[in-house]
């Protein structure tokens, strides 16, 4: 996603994570508007507003579903990367065989890398494939981040997972899995990754198999006899806290979410019938038969636009905060394997010491072999770093894009509402003449 910033966006490699702003928090700078917000047009009551830092409002109806968006100033690129890789998951499609029912989806990749044999290609895939993709990720490559998968499972209110509202849901998701991996520097050479995006027959390749483990990935599984790590260095402690405070956070608002949706959509209900009510009585009056008829349409009007509002927020706010939640338990098992090889470090380290205070025959343990541990550690250590102010990055932006889409759609449904009840107040004025015309 792309998401408003400042013109100078500071990556979090510049400052310590407890300087980190939370994505929610009320200590982000104020956002500053493109420069082609200079005019604007339309007024309510005639006055001029602006927001506390004096920046002027239009107050006209959006031409588009994202004109806020395109009122300011967004930034897609990654730290100025140039991408050379671009993947999309588009076209699902249903197949339905004795054994099994499944979705499949087209997987279109373009690219000028050589590490391709050609600049294009389109295969199907299904869920199941991209679950393989993501495991041999981690496998693979443990020192990074491995950008999370939908869940396989049929999601909280969704019964049929072949409804095109789930199957839509997810091919978003996955399309954003790829996406995220196309953009990492190192994930998106992963072999297994090329395989993924070229391959027409995926299923011989998974039973072909390529190399086992690289020597990175067993030291991640090597067990250090209950050895217990000494502590986290400072900054990956302050990684853990952070992300406990933001999946509660997280947690916190997708509840309060779902409950103002489902309030929303019983409200929806009464006023769908609320609505007919006018239309009905209208029939039986003379002089006040058009002004019913418009609060009827009014109300019919409203609805809609609260429809409108309600789906929005299913489909483009929950989903972010679920992925946050998922990315967070991602980067918590990262932490994880970063402890065992430290712990792995810190046991050999001590085994060499008792071995000279003991002095055995067997003599010291190779040096070199506790250089390589503690390149391991190091290797982690700069993977994870470079890894947490990349995904720093994309929450930021993220985050900024969720909430000014949300605030664009709140606008856009109390202005609906707000032009519904102004169309019908000239119905309800009286006219001239009217009231002497009643009563003789």
């Amino acid at each position: 996603m792309s998401a408003s910033t400042p013109k100078t966006l500071c990556t979090s490699g510049q400052q310590s994570i407890q300087d980190i702003c939370h994505p929610l928090s009320a200590e982000e700078s104020v956002r500053t508007p493109s420069p082609d917000v200079g005019n604007t047009t339309g007024s309510i009551g005639e006055k001029d507003l602006s927001l506390p830092n004096g920046t002027p409002v239009d107050t006209s109806s959006p031409a588009s579903s994202s004109s806020l968006l395109n009122r300011l100033q967004l930034d897609d690129d990654l730290d100025g990367e140039t991408r050379d890789l671009f993947v999309t998951v588009d076209d699902p499609k249903k197949h339905v065989s004795t054994m099994e029912t499944y979705i499949t989806y087209r997987v279109s990749t373009k690219t000028t890398r050589v590490e391709f044999d050609l600049p294009e290609y389109s295969v199907r895939r299904r869920y199941q494939d991209f679950d393989w993709l993501r495991i041999k990720l981690e496998e693979t490559q443990p020192t990074h981040l491995i950008p999370p998968l939908p869940e396989k499972f049929v999601m909280k209110g969704v019964v049929d997972r072949f409804s095109e509202e789930f199957v839509e849901t997810r091919r978003k998701a996955l399309d954003k899995f790829l996406k995220r991996v196309a953009d990492h520097p190192v994930l998106s050479f992963n072999e297994h990754f090329n395989v993924f995006l070229s391959a027409k027959d995926l299923n011989a390749y998974k039973k072909q198999g390529l190399a086992l483990l690289t020597k990175m990935g067993e030291s991640v599984k090597y067990v250090t006899g209950g050895y217990k790590l000494r502590g986290r260095p400072l900054e990956f402690a302050a990684m853990g806290d952070y992300l406990d405070v933001f999946t509660q956070k997280l947690g916190t608002i997708d509840r309060i979410a779902q409950r103002i949706i489902k309030e929303q959509s019983e409200y929806l209900v009464e006023l769908r019938e609320y609505g007919p009510v006018y239309s009905s009585w209208a029939g039986f009056e003379g002089p006040l038969q058009e002004p019913l008829e418009g609060v009827a349409g009014c109300v019919a009007n409203c609805a809609t636009a609260l429809d409108e509002l309600t789906e929005d927020m299913s489909d483009d706010f929950l989903p972010v905060l679920r992925e946050y939640v998922l990315y967070i338990e991602s980067m918590k098992t990262v932490l994880k394997k970063r402890d065992h090889v430290q712990a792995e470090y810190e046991a050999k380290l001590e085994a060499v010491a008792f071995r000279k205070e003991e002095r055995t025959a067997v003599g010291p343990q190779p040096p070199t072999d506790v250089e390589k541990c503690q390149d391991r550690v190091e290797c982690f250590n700069a993977d994870l770093k470079a890894d947490w102010d990349r995904w720093q990055n994309n929450k930021r932006q993220d985050f900024r894009q969720l909430l000014t889409g949300m605030a664009d759609r709140n606008i856009q449904y109390y202005e609906k509402c707000l032009a519904a009840w102004e169309s019908i107040v000239p119905l309800l004025q009286d006219r001239p003449g009217s009231t002497k015309t009643e009563t003789s």
